[in-house]
Order: C-alpha cells, then sequence, then structure tokens
C-alpha cells in the first residue's frame, strides 16, 4: 500500500479527547452549551484488525444484544481470525446466526487480506478509500473504524442518524441535515471532528436515553 504518509493527529489518550473538546467549546459555543449537563467524554478507543471490521459486519442493521450474542457464538468457533474465516463454508456461518448476506461479507473480507499495519500509516481518506472497497464495508463502517480503532481526530461520520439528530438539536436546526449537509458542517470543527461526535454522540444519548453505536 503505497501514497501518502499519513500526518493526522491521533487520539491515544483521555486528554486529547479533552483537548479537542476544549478548543471546539471555544470556538463553538453550541458544543459549550451542550455539554454542560454531560459527563466526561469517553475515549472510545478500540482494537485495530480484521476481527473488530468483522464485528462490524456482525453489528449491521441488528440490535445490540443480537450482535453481541452472534459475536460469542463466532468467537466460540473460532471465526474471528481470516484464516479460518477463508476456509469456512458461507453454510456454517448461516448455522452461526449470520444471514446469507452477512456470510458473504465475512467471506469478502477475509479474501480482501487488507494490510490492518499498513492502515495505520495511512490517511484517513485513504484508510476509507482501502475499505469501502470491500463488500459490506460501507462509508459509516470505514470512517468508525478511522476514528475509534485507528483514533483518527479529524474524521467525522455524517451518515449517522443519531449525528444527524444530534446537530439538529444543539444547532436548533429546522430539520434533521442530510448526510451531505452535515459533513459540511463538519468542516467547520476540524482538526477535531472525532471530538465533535463523541460529543454530540454523548447529548443525543443524554437526550434520548438510547443505545448508542456498538
Amino acid at each position: 500500500m503505497g501514497g501518502r504518509v499519513m500526518k493526522e493527529r491521533v487520539i491515544k489518550t483521555d486528554a486529547c479527547v479533552q483537548e479537542g473538546a476544549t478548543w471546539l467549546c471555544s470556538q463553538h459555543p453550541a458544543f459549550a452549551q451542550a455539554m454542560q449537563h454531560l459527563p466526561a467524554l469517553p475515549l472510545r478507543l478500540k482494537p485495530d484488525g480484521f476481527p473488530q471490521l468483522l464485528s462490524a459486519i456482525v453489528g449491521q442493521q441488528v440490535s445490540v444484544a443480537s450482535a453481541n450474542a452472534i459475536w460469542a457464538r463466532l468467537s466460540d468457533a473460532g471465526m474471528t481470525d481470516a484464516e479460518r474465516v477463508r476456509a469456512t463454508s458461507q453454510e456454517a456461518f448461516r448455522d452461526l446466526g449470520l444471514s446469507r448476506q452477512k456470510a458473504r461479507y465475512a467471506l469478502a473480507l477475509a479474501d480482501a487480506e487488507i494490510d490492518y499495519v499498513g492502515l495505520r500509516a495511512m490517511p484517513s481518506d485513504e484508510v476509507v478509500k482501502v475499505l469501502t472497497a470491500v463488500p459490506g464495508i460501507g462509508t459509516w463502517t470505514a470512517e468508525i473504524y478511522a476514528m475509534f480503532s485507528l483514533g483518527r481526530a479529524d474524521v467525522f461520520a455524517a451518515g449517522d442518524l443519531a449525528l444527524q439528530e444530534a446537530a439538529k438539536q444543539i444547532f436548533a436546526l429546522s430539520e434533521r441535515p442530510r448526510e451531505k449537509d452535515l459533513r459540511s458542517m463538519s468542516d467547520d470543527w476540524r482538526p477535531w471532528r472525532s471530538v465533535a461526535a463523541r460529543i454530540m454522540w454523548a447529548y443525543y444519548s443524554h437526550q434520548k436515553q438510547r443505545e448508542g453505536i456498538r
């Protein structure tokens, strides 16, 4: 994987999140107001690699509880390793609870043979490009991976419905912004768009008391 070398800020500690939140609140009063009644923002970092993306595929369009149950079955069967997945049939995945479509996606991810270590040094837009080339990995999943598995400070998942709803409330918009409009709005939150997303998810959770992302 050639190309540009990643020069973006990487979030590694709670102090990084706090730095970003402080900057956002100083630049945008709406964020400061939104944070008044929120607990400390979570670091929310996750491991990177094949299992994390396979877990994301498992979690698509099902409840958190269902995704956790299926993931537990896959883990117990040793099906979180790319080599094992490549050697497994779609029917075997069906027996473990995956839909036919998700079984195809799991095999496609294993067959893609992504250089996960190499992703760590790539710019976020190239990470998204590499990941979305795999069937079953959409822009949202790729951006979430960049945000939390690679710790990128300036990625924003504008297609997330909770972020769209939070933007409507925090910025007193007349309607929930579309993905394109929210992505444009998020340009004002650079270079801390990932922290802006953390604020908005926390605000949405506080307001709605709903499950967040898995």
